[in-house]
């Protein structure tokens, strides 16, 4: 055979979905893979059946169907303080992963430099990578995840065209608060680079924490890239709806990288998905104080347990401290990924490995998420339980 490309050698495959397909495999509560496991709204589920029917069922405009692009336009427009042209400055995309990607082609060319905060949502680095860009990674330090300023303008001195900002931030629940979004733009403007965010959890917010658009801040619309998705606000991870916003330059052409890639989102889950664009804004509070209860929730029953964990400032992700397992006599010697398997195969409950987040190195977190019933969570914690009688 043929020899393969440099790249494909240079990162694994999602550490997260591999830790999904084991669950199945086992039976176990899946908290690794960040999915809800209830309907999505039923509004949006009867525009579906409607579309199943009537469609459209073809090729809609690649970058995106027209009311789509528009309603969109709306919603957004409201969080980013400006009137965002639906012709001009939208790319429909396959998911919040094709938006990030189409992104980082569209703005790097080989050889350049992108920085990145770790703990990262683990495609970050890939996307570099396969957009020929070389990551550089920014600490966030714990408990409360800050950064060091100064290095990111180190980074920007070494020549970064972008940084991405994950807001807030998968895994570690940080909320980038707007004095911090402001000194970030500020280097990007001075070093002339781009911003490119995921907001995919722009409304998984916590008080006393708000979410602010990096694109809504002086100066920084022509020097933003928004990727987002309407998989975790509307519960349809598996639609694969994403998008784009950002200045027209960039966006068109994004369009063409786009259309190389996927051609087009589906025709018939951008009709029905238009429906929830609409929603008013009590659905985004309603969402936000059911995702504040199961935090809360989650988290009094990891307490109870005696877990270690973190108080996430957004999103739904927890992370564990496990290294008093890991201290342990039967576990001398584990990595964070073996303990995750033993998790899935002895306790029934299915996490991610910290490790596949962090550039250093970290071996003493997992990841779990809340996006789940009452029930779900119920039994998750009930099965947990047992990591105690380790200790005994």
């Amino acid at each position: 055979m043929p020899k393969l490309s440099d790249r494909v050698h240079t990162f694994t495959d999602s550490v997260i979905r591999r830790m999904t397909r084991i669950s199945d495999e086992h039976g176990a509560i899946n908290l690794s893979q960040g999915f809800p496991d209830f309907d999505p709204p039923q509004e949006i589920m009867d525009a579906l059946a409607k579309a199943a029917h009537e469609g459209p069922h073809q090729y809609s405009i690649t970058f995106g169907a027209e009311n789509f692009r528009e309603a969109l336009a709306e919603k957004q427009g409201k969080a980013i303080g400006r009137k965002i042209d639906p012709e001009k400055e939208i790319v429909v995309t396959c998911g919040g992963t094709e938006a990030m990607m189409c992104a980082m082609m569209t703005i790097c060319n080989p050889g350049d430099k992108v920085m990145v905060f770790s703990p990262f949502y683990e495609n970050y680095g890939a996307d570099a990578i396969l957009s020929g860009a070389e990551p550089i990674y920014i600490p966030l330090v714990p408990p409360q995840y800050n950064f060091d300023l100064k290095l990111v303008e180190e980074g920007f001195r070494q020549g970064a065209k972008a940084i991405i900002v994950c807001n807030p931030s998968n895994p570690c629940g940080k909320v980038f608060s707007k004095e911090e979004l402001m000194a970030i733009g500020k280097l990007a403007l001075q070093y002339d680079a781009f911003v490119v965010t995921d907001e995919v959890y722009e409304h998984m917010v916590y008080a006393p924490n708000t979410h602010t658009c990096m694109a809504s801040l002086p100066g920084m619309y022509e020097h933003t890239i928004t990727c987002n998705s309407l998989s975790k606000t509307y519960s349809i991870t598996g639609w694969r709806l994403g998008y784009l916003i950002g200045p027209e330059e960039v966006i068109e052409n994004a369009k063409k990288v786009h259309d190389f890639l996927t051609v087009g989102a589906a025709a018939p889950l951008q009709e029905a998905a238009t429906v929830g664009l609409k929603f008013p804004q009590s659905y985004y509070d309603d969402l936000l104080a059911t995702y504040t209860e199961k935090r809360a929730y989650f988290l009094e029953g990891l307490d109870k347990i005696g877990l270690k964990h973190n108080v996430p400032q957004g999103t739904y992700f927890v992370l564990i401290d496990i290294q008093e397992f890991l201290d342990l006599p039967q576990f001398k010697g584990y990595t964070d990924l073996e303990f995750c398997e033993w998790m899935i195969m002895n306790i029934g409950v299915a996490a991610v490995p910290g490790s596949s987040f962090f550039r250093e190195e970290v071996n003493h977190l997992i990841r779990l998420h809340f996006a789940r019933e009452k029930a779900t969570i119920d039994e998750a914690l009930a099965r947990l339980e047992k990591l105690q009688e380790l200790k005994k």
